[in-house]
Parts: structure tokens; sequence; C-alpha cells
């Protein structure tokens, strides 16, 4: 689960650092994670929030369903607007469980003028999330036959 937060136009977004194997450095993504085993959608991404930014989110509404391969298995993940993007002007890395070990920058970008991923959020307009239906982008066609 993923947490789309805006301010201004922009949208937060991190560059991690290369903490384990599986990590892209150079890309910039959204701030969110895994669920843990057995752990609910919201509080999961409310805890993935508070140990990458140390702000707590106030989660809005589901914004974007993305579905895709990666390291051969199928993925999933639930983009949702944190209504409270004012709140993430300042980050302290230093203070946060996750962010110095695992987060090289985390800013608010133009997302349309960054290697940001997934790729589909650079074509995205940012204004009046609250009324915004949801969107469902598959990646599986090219790689899966039905």
């Amino acid at each position: 689960m993923r947490a789309i937060i805006v301010k201004d136009g922009k949208l937060l977004a991190m560059t991690p650092k290369p903490y384990h194997e599986h990590v892209t450095v150079g890309i910039w993504f959204t701030v969110g994670g895994s669920l843990e085993d057995l752990e609910a959608l919201l509080p999961a991404l409310e805890r993935e929030v508070i140990e990458e930014t140390g702000v707590k989110p106030d989660i809005g509404n589901l914004l974007y369903v993305h579905q895709f391969i990666s390291a051969a298995k199928e993925h999933l993940e639930f983009f949702f607007h944190v209504t409270n993007g004012g709140d993430y002007t300042t980050i302290d890395l230093s203070k946060t469980t996750h962010g110095e070990t695992e987060i090289k920058e985390v800013k608010f970008i133009e997302a349309a003028k960054e290697d940001l991923y997934p790729a589909f959020l650079r074509g995205e307009n940012f204004a009046d999330l609250e009324n915004k239906p949801v969107k469902f982008f598959s990646y599986l066609e090219e790689v899966i036959k039905f």
C-alpha cells in the first residue's frame, strides 16, 4: 500500500538507499510498503508512513489499484489519498524508525518531471483528490496471456 500525499500540486516521494538486494535506487517512489502477516490494509499504511516519515497520516479514499509482475510474482498495490499533506513539509529522517536506514531523500516533487515509479503517476493530475474515482492500472497483459 502506498500514500498519495500532495501539497501545492507536488507529490511526496522518496528515493531509497540500497538497503537490500531488491531495492531499485535512483528512482522516486511514493511513501509506503508491504503488509505484515495478518495485518489490515489501512493500519499497515499508517504504520509504513510513520516508519518512513515520522508523521501520522490522515488516510482518505482509495485512488489507484496497481497490478504488476515483479520477481516472477504478481503484486497488487493500493494507493490511498493522505489528506494532511501540509504536515509533511519538514521530514527529519533521524526521528523515524526506518528513514535513515532505507531512505536517501524524501521531498515533494513534480511527478511529471521525475523518474517516478509506477510510471502512471507521472501523468496524473493530483487536484481534487477527494472526488477522484478509483483508477485501475494493470501491467499483466504484457506478461500473462489468458
